[in-house]
């Protein structure tokens, strides 16, 4: 789910540049279709612009970002790379929005050592606490265990009240297998004596850390303060998930969604916990309610999910079709072609 990141910044950032108006551009009609996960639609649309004549870098950019969506990471490199040589050599927000993205498609080709020199550029012009973390991950991931660390230090310090970034620094270091590492990040977040951590991001940290019951009671107190944050109701329900209680867990998914039912990731997290009770049908609903809020941020997971019930059903077929239009749009998609071949053998 960490790598859905890119998409709304995009749309952003191409009305800031080009200006949305009342009559737009190919350009922006692309960059809307992919705000909408129509990745071929969208490159229809930048193919559309480049014969009218419209910005090459921005057409570009948006084709490297199509590109990204499908999964198809050399071709989105070629993309980054072909906006980076438009440019008019004065270095603006652009330049390093691209260079972020460049690193994204030299990581989805494992060419770590091309996205470190990525964020080292950036660095160099700009010290951003995004850009040390990033470098970091890669670094952790390439196996340089040691200036990884140095480069989430670096990152901690430029943001000390970034919850959310020293938690993904903690789920980067558990899953290369350095949890204890990770757990000092945040455990010194719980002992900053920062007074402007919320009850939810205590909750969150004690998550993380495996202290399920001190994390419930910091995200019920911050669920009693504000019953429509979608995190406080997550989180909470993952807590109780956590230690086998699925009823009372389904029972927070269910009481957030009856106040908020156009939340698909809440509507996906009570899929999840549906199947872990083995209760795929009540899943099956769920995973499908989720779609109908049309949230483009969450659709790839409900769809791929919706498949694996399907299986769980034993509706082959079924699961088979789903399949086949989710390859349509992410064709390099390697946990879809795994299950892709497993498939094939029903």
């Amino acid at each position: 789910m960490k790598k859905t990141f890119f998409l709304l910044q995009a749309v952003l950032l191409i009305c800031i540049l080009t200006g949305c108006s009342s009559t737009s551009t190919k350009t922006e009609e692309g960059m809307q279709q992919i705000s909408a996960l129509q990745y071929s639609d969208a490159l229809v649309l930048f193919e559309e612009a480049e014969g009218l004549g419209e910005n090459p870098r921005l057409i570009a950019r948006g084709r490297g970002i199509a590109y990204l969506g499908q999964i198809n990471y050399a071709a989105a490199e070629e993309q980054f790379l072909l906006a980076l040589s438009e440019s008019n050599g004065f270095i603006g927000d652009i330049d390093y929005d691209i260079n972020y993205y460049l690193a994204d498609a030299y990581i989805g080709q494992e060419k770590y050592s091309e996205a470190e020199e990525t964020y080292s550029a950036i660095i160099d012009l700009r010290e951003e606490a995004k850009a040390y973390f990033l470098r970091g991950k890669v670094r952790l991931q390439s196996g340089s265990y040691t200036i990884a660390k140095e480069d989430f230090d670096k990152a901690v310090t430029l943001a000390p009240k970034d919850i959310k970034m020293v938690t993904d620094i903690y789920l980067e270091l558990a899953e290369m297998g350095y949890r204890e590492a990770g757990e000092e990040y945040l455990r010194a977040a719980l002992e900053s004596g920062d007074k402007s951590l919320t009850s939810l991001n205590k909750g969150k940290i004690y998550y993380y850390l495996g202290e399920y019951q001190t994390a419930a009671a910091s995200l019920e107190e911050a669920r009693n303060a504000d019953g429509n944050d979608a995190d406080a109701s997550l989180y909470l329900g993952k807590a109780y998930e956590a230690v086998g209680e699925y009823n009372y867990a389904s029972n927070v998914y269910e009481s957030y969604l009856a106040r908020n039912p156009k939340a698909a990731a809440v509507y996906n997290q009570l899929a999840l916990c549906k199947m872990s009770m083995g209760d795929y049908e009540s899943a099956l609903e769920n995973i499908q309610a989720g779609m109908q809020t049309g949230d483009t941020d969450y659709m790839r997971y409900l769809s791929f999910n919706e498949i694996v019930i399907y299986e769980y059903l034993g509706e082959f077929k079924k699961a088979q079709a789903l399949m086949n239009a989710y390859l349509a749009g992410y064709p390099n998609d390697k946990d879809a072609l795994r299950e892709q071949k497993f498939l094939e053998t029903r």
